[in-house]
């Protein structure tokens, strides 16, 4: 029996351990080889934007990888750029990784609490002669530095002399030179077949006042000489990344090998995650919500973090869906509607099923007592019985959905029309028997009755009906706007136009301003969520809804062509 056991456990932990991604076994192989014997990660955003889904990918990624390894999880801005860092986009960003549930703890730190440490650092290369300042403009760089195919040319300023070198750049960091007129180097290899490693600027000139140092520096590093100091200086053992960065790998090492950091961390890239017909790039969300197509980097309809809280996703749903992506250095994109599935799956039994009538048709039940109100009993949630129940009204007047009538009904319609027979849910059987037209000739008011032996619950005296739709009383209805929102790209069309502009989809937002709700959502909270039966999953908009003026968000509708990949 025990030697069963062990080879259980032994089968147990292969498979484990083939079920790890790609970083999980390089951090296992780290730790079992002595290279580090600890975890710490960090999430590095440049404060220039707001978030979106793809660096959710990276937030969960770099906290999960230090939970799983009892380790420590950083967050750092890379504040390395005043030119387009903003304090809003700070505090915005500190928001979304908080509402992911990734904590950093008390471990919140900022490039800029570093540039005295990177100054030195610089300082450190000049003096091994592994640094140097170039008088030449961004331009002549450029073609010096070569080609993928050819070698570039050494810089008549790369032989300076170490005292030379020092006293120029303590001049740029006085401030005595114009922006652009000089940079500091690395000397590495002009001749290197990755064109990283061409000599690459380390910091340049910039009088320009940064959100958290004032102005206190008028030189800045550049984010592939400031980012490894970072790292090191954090203790951080995996520099988790996206590919693009993985031909900087080099440079990476390279800076912390030069500036002698002990223990150095070790740099990791991964595929990032993308989604088909969705707008991320900042560049692009910034001209959207400049040109007021969008309602600001929240907008419902973009993939920004914060646009996914507002429009009712949740951390859990993103959590899903970011697995479900899985992690892999190969590149991928993946559809939306697997988002959609991800918070479906998460909503369904969390929520209560309510009613609401979105596009209303007044119906008037007319042998039902005139000012009567009747409370039904209705369960919150028929899949899931903790959410208990609560108290439905009915009564005389009612609303339905427009839809669920028609005058001359099409084949197969089993809903509402003259003559037909359909049950309210959770209430009574109702016939209609006629209804009212407007001068224009549109139908305003159904007539019924209802067959008070088919309340709900009570057998239906043992005859059925074809058609369910749902209603909501019309004295106590609580009326609102509800906004459905759709694709903002025209999906049959692409992302891009060929000027590079973008196919922008005209139904992206559809604003339906008399809609009326159940009572139970007159006290409904900003992020409150819940599924209107028949119409999708719903919640109270954080910005624009009030007490007075209730504001839901479609957040998903009930079905979806999505199928879930067989395992």
């Amino acid at each position: 029996m025990g030697n069963e056991n062990t080879a259980n456990v032994e089968a147990a932990a292969k498979e484990g351990a083939v079920s790890k991604n790609f970083i999980e076994q390089i951090i296992d192989k780290d730790l079992q080889e002595g290279r580090y014997d600890h975890v710490q990660t960090r999430f590095p955003p440049e404060p220039n934007g707001y978030l979106h889904i793809g660096h959710a990918k990276s937030i969960l990624l770099n906290y999960g990888l230090a939970q799983k390894y009892h380790g420590k999880f950083n967050m750092r801005f890379d504040d390395t750029n005043p030119t387009k860092e903003k304090v809003e986009y700070v505090e915005s960003i500190k928001r979304d990784i908080a509402w992911l549930g990734a904590d950093w703890e008390d471990r919140l730190f900022f490039a800029s609490d570093y540039f005295d440490i990177m100054y030195e650092c610089a300082l450190k290369l000049i003096r091994k002669g592994k640094a140097y300042v170039c008088d030449l403009t961004a331009e002549q760089i450029r073609e010096y530095r070569g080609t993928l195919t050819e070698p570039g040319k050494e810089s008549p300023y790369r032989n300076r002399s170490v005292e030379e070198n020092l006293e120029l750049f303590e001049n740029m960091k006085k401030g005595i030179y114009p922006d652009g007129s000089r940079v500091l180097r690395a000397k590495i290899d002009m001749a290197s077949p990755n064109i990283n490693m061409r000599d690459p600027v380390l910091y340049r000139v910039a009088h320009m006042t940064h959100h958290n140092t004032g102005d206190k520096w008028c030189i800045y590093p550049m984010y592939d000489f400031a980012h490894p100091i970072e790292d090191a200086v954090e203790h951080i053992t995996h520099s988790i990344c996206t590919l693009e960065f993985e031909d900087h790998r080099p440079l990476y090492d390279w800076v912390v090998r030069e500036c002698e950091f002990e223990n150095p961390p070790r740099q990791i890239e991964f595929a990032k995650l993308y989604l088909r017909n969705v707008v991320t790039g900042k560049r692009y969300i910034k001209k959207l919500v400049e040109d007021g197509i969008v309602d600001g980097w929240d907008d419902p309809r973009l993939v920004s973090i914060s646009g996914l809280r507002r429009r009712g996703y949740t951390p859990e749903s993103i959590k899903m869906f970011v697995d479900m992506a899985g992690v892999s250095k190969s590149q991928s994109i993946c559809d939306y509607q697997m988002l959609e599935y991800c918070i479906r799956e998460d909503l369904k039994l969390k929520k209560s099923r309510v009613m609401a009538v979105l596009r209303p048709l007044k119906v008037i039940i007319d042998n039902y007592p005139e000012g009567q109100i009747e409370y039904l009993d209705v369960p919150n949630n028929q899949e899931n019985e903790a959410l208990g129940t609560r108290k439905v009204p009915f009564c005389r007047e009612l609303y339905i959905e427009r839809e669920d009538f028609m005058e001359v009904p099409v084949k197969k319609y089993f809903r509402m029309f003259p003559g037909n027979e359909v049950r309210l849910m959770n209430a009574y059987f109702v016939t209609c028997n006629s209804f009212e037209k407007d001068a224009e000739g549109n139908i305003t008011v159904l007539h019924c009755t209802y067959d008070p032996e088919t309340r709900s619950g009570s057998g239906f005296n043992g005859r059925k009906v074809k058609g369910t739709i749902h209603w909501v009383a019309a004295p106590t209805a609580v009326q609102a706007e509800v906004r459905l929102y759709e694709n903002l790209i025209d999906e049959e069309k692409g992302v891009y136009n060929e000027d590079g502009s973008l196919n922008l989809n005209p139904n992206s937002l559809t604003r339906l301003e008399t809609c009326y709700v159940e009572p139970s959502l007159k006290e409904a909270k900003p992020a409150d969520s819940f599924q209107f039966v028949r119409n999708g999953y719903f919640c109270v908009d954080s910005k624009d809804s009030s007490e007075d003026h209730l504001v839901f968000n479609r957040i998903v509708s009930l079905k979806s062509s999505f199928k879930l990949p067989q395992q």
